[in-house]
């Protein structure tokens, strides 16, 4: 199905690689969603899959694309949001992650990712992968020339059982913060924040670890950025009530943070 693959990719069928909402917002927080989005470029004849499977935890982070521009009306933020799915090309990965673009996902065979050609790869990085980024350097860039403080919040929601071999197993947080590089002080303060509300079971670097794999955030935020990568279940996320409420609670609780953290 890739002869047919041009190597310029995106065509006027196509939306922008990446969408700004809200971009003259005055908040400190800069919100990015790496996973925010589920479609497919019209050459790639939806990878070969089915909108059931674009639409599952294996396409994107389910319910982040609306919980990121509620939010960034909230709290008047910038949100920076991928429009493509991560099966097209992961943009939370560096290029030289083996799953930048993923021949199976979850235990499902991606046919539209299977023998590419390295112009054929070269297109996603060039129109997807370089602008999405590049749209994020270039709101740092604009607010440093500002004197804007900022702190990245990166927005991704996981699974409720976990995948692999314990697929019996579920996932006791409702939210999960990742840290590990960089200035940690403010998503400590955020875990501390988030554990003194009592409906709330938190990760702290749970579900997953922010390590090497992670991209966006060692990227863009190590270097003298205050940050959190926010992971919240996808059962939690399901409709817009559900996504108001996270909007509503998180609105409230990460100014907390900064003052706990003596940002502000």
């Amino acid at each position: 199905m890739n002869s047919n693959v041009s190597q310029s990719l995106l065509t006027t069928e196509d939306t922008s690689p990446v969408t700004v909402i809200n971009p003259a917002g005055a908040s400190s927080f800069l919100l990015i969603g790496d996973h925010a989005g589920k479609a497919v470029p019209a050459r790639l004849d939806s990878l070969g899959l089915g909108d059931a499977d674009l639409s599952r935890h294996i396409g994107w982070d389910i319910g982040i694309g609306e919980l990121g521009a509620l939010l960034a009306e909230r709290l008047d933020a910038v949100f920076v949001r991928q429009t493509y799915s991560r099966l097209v090309i992961d943009c939370n990965r560096s290029p030289d992650q083996p799953d930048v673009i993923a021949t199976v996902s979850d235990g499902t065979l991606v046919p539209g990712n299977a023998g590419l050609t390295e112009a054929e790869r070269a297109a996603r990085f060039a129109e997807i992968h370089a602008p999405y980024h590049a749209a994020i350097a270039a709101e740092l860039a604009r607010r440093d020339a500002l004197a804007m403080p900022t702190f990245v919040i990166a927005l991704h929601s996981f699974t409720p059982m976990m995948s692999g071999p314990m697929r019996d197993q579920a996932r006791p947080w409702q939210i999960g913060i990742l840290h590990d590089g960089g200035d940690t002080v403010f998503a400590r303060a955020l875990l501390d924040v988030l554990r003194r509300e009592p409906d709330l079971t938190v990760g702290d670097n749970e579900p997953y670890r922010m390590d090497l794999i992670d991209y966006t955030i060692p990227r863009h935020a190590y270097t003298a950025r205050g940050y959190a990568e926010i992971e919240i279940r996808q059962d939690l996320l399901g409709s817009t009530a559900d996504c108001d409420a996270w909007a509503d609670r998180l609105a409230r609780l990460l100014p907390l943070a900064l003052e706990r953290a003596g940002r502000i």
